[in-house]
């Protein structure tokens, strides 16, 4: 993890913002990805 505790407190808040960012968009991409996998295979599986 990086350092961080040398920085001024409004620079560690904007970093663990930035991060906590960063996070949600990777989830809300993945939840995507995965909905659009996902899916197609589970109507197979249920018509079968």
């Amino acid at each position: 993890m990086i350092e961080s505790v040398a920085l001024p407190a409004p620079v560690q808040a904007t970093l663990l913002v930035g991060v906590i960012l960063v996070q949600a968009i990777a989830l809300y991409a993945g939840y995507g990805v995965l909905e659009r996998v996902a899916t197609p295979l589970i109507e197979t599986i249920t018509d079968a």
